[in-house]
């Protein structure tokens, strides 16, 4: 679906020249049709100009001010269009018999000519690698291996064609686009034997190899890639699959990031928006202590400049709920009254592992999740050193009551904190039920947000 986008953003461009923009089109089969020439924005597609094609298929985009350069689309609609891209000489013609990618010519600007001949080139390679793929699969075993090396011949080929067009028209956005596609590999030949000889060290210099080589090609401080679809899905991968999914791991790297993209504008919003949603939507445990610092650095201090009120203001309660309750930290201390009216502090208990649960009756989650923890987990180690500090984040005691007998969870230090004093359902973002803190013997968050198969697998871990 082609979407408009702001009219401030298709003029705007780092890359300044004195002429503007002239693109010729014909297209036989769209006589007298309005035909749209749209722009990649990161992963969505925006209207940049119009024209309506007379009785021969013939119009003419141009303006007197030049594009941002990038991957561009010819578009009649959503079954009819075909991509080309756009260099730094933005006059030139485009002319095709429909609106199919195999028949385009283009004429006039280097760029643009070259991307036709490289994509016509790479659709034939694709499907030669079809053709090969399939008899792969039916192929005696003796032919394997040499149908195997046909395959690595095509990816030799195409990465010899980025190569040589990178050496042709250096510094061009074509040759950078093209050459972004390319993926550094490791000379295993040139590790020492012992690692060679070793699978799990070998996968290890894999991994630490990839992780400082990923970005060798693609050059992320170019703003002409905001105006392609290759850099999100690229930071995507990047970010959760390349670098080692651990927080401590991961900040250096998406801070280096953040900071080499700093001098444009355009790429400091990007990717300081785009990690710091990764972070709040990450499902790795931990990684909201990488929101808290991207918050913090860049928001909270005010240099998140494309920021609008509603949006700072869901930052600051994210980091409101969030900041106490990190994995590493000592958890918020609490003094709660039991269900008999006496008080219990949690960092007085005294117990191996300390299980902090909040729950809600009603909540469906609440009602699966709290019975099927203590009699799968918490039977099987309550005598080996854990003990649950529950609390009842309501205030109708009956209610509570019925769910505690109903349950019988009666073995388990039950608090509840009627009149909200403690500030617990801050302290331990309490927006949704249940919250699971599991803390150590000093009353440190190790483990948070876990499935009850995950806490049965970690508490059995730190009860060895």
């Amino acid at each position: 679906m082609i979407k408009y986008f702001l009219p401030v953003l298709i003029f705007i461009s780092g890359f300044t020249f004195a002429q503007g923009y002239k693109i010729d089109l014909k297209i036989d089969s769209a006589q007298n049709k309005q035909v749209f020439l749209a722009h990649y924005y990161i992963s969505n597609v925006y209207i940049t100009d119009t024209v309506n094609l007379d009785a021969n298929g013939a119009g003419t985009f141009k303006a007197d001010t030049l594009l941002p350069q990038g991957l561009y689309k010819i578009y009649l609609d959503n079954s009819h269009h075909f991509d080309f891209l756009l260099g730094a000489d933005q006059q030139f013609s485009i002319e095709n018999e429909t609106f199919s990618p195999a028949t385009i010519k283009i004429k006039g600007s280097t760029e643009p000519e070259e991307f036709n001949t490289y994509f016509k080139f790479l659709s034939k390679l694709k499907k030669e690698g079809a053709e090969l793929q399939k008899k792969l699969k039916t192929a005696p075993d003796d032919q394997k291996e040499d149908i195997q090396n046909q395959l690595n011949q095509l990816t030799k080929q195409l990465n010899d064609y980025w190569k040589n067009i990178d050496k042709k028209y250096p510094g061009t956005f074509l040759a950078k686009f093209l050459m972004a596609n390319y993926i550094s590999e490791l000379d295993e030949s040139t590790l020492p034997a012992n690692i060679q000889q070793n699978d799990s060290l070998l996968l290890l210099a894999r991994f630490n190899y990839q992780r400082e080589h990923y970005w060798d090609y693609f050059d992320y401080t170019d703003e002409r890639f905001l105006y392609t679809p290759l850099l999100k899905p690229k930071m995507e991968t990047w970010f959760n699959k390349v670098l080692y999914q651990q927080y401590d791991s991961v900040k250096p790297y998406v801070f280096n990031f953040i900071e080499d993209v700093r001098p444009n504008k355009r790429l400091f919003q990007f990717a300081t928006s785009f990690f710091l949603n990764q972070s709040i939507n990450s499902n790795i445990m931990g990684m909201d202590a990488l929101f808290i610092d991207l918050a913090e650095k860049y928001y909270l201090s005010g240099q998140a400049f494309w920021v609008n009120d509603k949006s700072m203001k869901k930052i600051r309660e994210n980091v409101l709920f969030i900041q106490s309750n990190l994995i590493g930290k000592t958890a918020p201390d609490l003094t709660l009254e039991n269900f008999d009216g006496e008080f219990v502090n949690l960092h007085k208990i005294d117990s191996k592992l300390t299980l902090v649960l909040i729950y809600e009756p009603n909540c469906s989650h609440c009602k699966v999740y709290v019975p099927e923890f203590h009699d799968k987990v918490y039977e099987k180690f309550k005598d080996k050193g854990l003990t649950v500090f529950a609390i009842y984040s309501m205030d109708k005691k009956e209610e509570w009551l019925e769910f505690l007998d109903k349950h019988k969870l009666w073995d388990w230090i039950n608090v509840w904190d009627k009149d909200n004093s403690s500030r617990f359902k801050v302290l331990y973002d309490v927006r949704k039920t249940p919250r699971i803190y599991l803390l150590d013997e000093n009353k440190k968050i190790i483990a948070k947000e876990m499935s009850v198969e995950q806490l049965e697998y970690t508490i059995e871990q730190k009860l060895k």
